[in-house]
């Protein structure tokens, strides 16, 4: 009998973190509306909706947005720019590692038809947690079904530990905003583990570990050195097996410091 494989659930959030573009912003311009930016922060101005789920609720009540079909959605999809190796970060997932097997799945605020189309061929339909939406006779978006925003991300999460029946201190969540913040306290308060992809000071605080890089397959590096307990050589080798020789790998730690002089002293008394 082979022996029995370690599991993990490795969890990516989408815009931002496997991708360049924001599906608002790509939608917008497709559209021609000018003013998203505005209109999502208006929305967080007065905390209407739950972060990352702004585009959902545009969606549904804007009407700058009520032309949108279900094809616009798969349109906008092919026109996301993805980080390089996306398809290779999934390849590598999905073959066990040192006896670990990592399922890969994706749960994003973004609606379902985008996150499809953009990773059409790299993650299957049935791996992609997203925005759904319902749809009247005309084609016009009538109803939110669901909206993994927020504590909504989390749900989504805890469902598939559920279905894979993993531990959750083999959950792994990878993130880039404010919207993955609930998720990742979440993970890291039953002992799992969670990578930030960008230098958002709400994220890095929460976050165990902060990868900078315009390559999906960089979020790799502290999954094999804290779980694996891979070394820097060993981590380069498996990107070498795979063409891919790492130039720069910096490690720091970045402290944030801001200061304010006493009242008395700035005015000079």
């Amino acid at each position: 009998m082979a022996p029995s494989m370690d599991q993990y659930l490795v969890a990516s959030d989408f815009d931002q973190t496997l991708s360049f573009n924001d599906s608002g912003f790509a939608l917008s311009e497709m559209l021609g509306v000018g003013d998203f930016e505005q209109k999502v922060a208006g929305l967080s101005r007065i905390s209407l909706v739950q972060q990352g789920a702004e585009l959902a609720y545009l969606l549904r009540h804007d009407p700058a947005f009520r032309c949108v079909r279900r094809e616009h959605l798969i349109e906008t999809g092919k026109r996301i720019r993805l980080k390089q190796n996306v398809d290779l970060l999934a390849k590598i997932l999905s073959e066990s590692i040192d006896g670990r097997r990592f399922s890969f799945y994706v749960i994003s605020a973004g609606p379902k038809e985008v996150v499809q189309s953009a990773l059409e061929g790299i993650v299957p339909a049935d791996r992609i947690f997203a925005t759904e939406f319902g749809y009247d006779s005309s084609g016009e978006i009538a109803s939110v079904l669901r909206a993994p925003a927020g504590y909504g991300k989390v749900a989504a999460l805890k469902e598939l530990e559920s279905r894979l029946q993993t531990r959750p201190d083999h959950t792994i969540y990878i993130g880039d905003g404010g919207s993955d913040m609930y998720v990742m306290q979440h993970v890291n308060s039953r002992d799992g583990y969670s990578v930030a992809v960008s230098e958002s000071k709400d994220v890095v605080r929460i976050a165990k570990r902060t990868v900078l890089s315009s390559n999906a397959l960089s979020v790799l590096a502290p999954i094999l050195e804290d779980i694996l307990g891979w070394s820097p050589s060993q981590i380069r080798e498996l990107f070498a097996a795979h063409g891919l020789a790492v130039h720069e790998w910096d490690k720091a730690r970045t402290d944030w410091l801001t200061f304010y002089e006493p009242l008395a002293a700035a005015s000079g008394s």
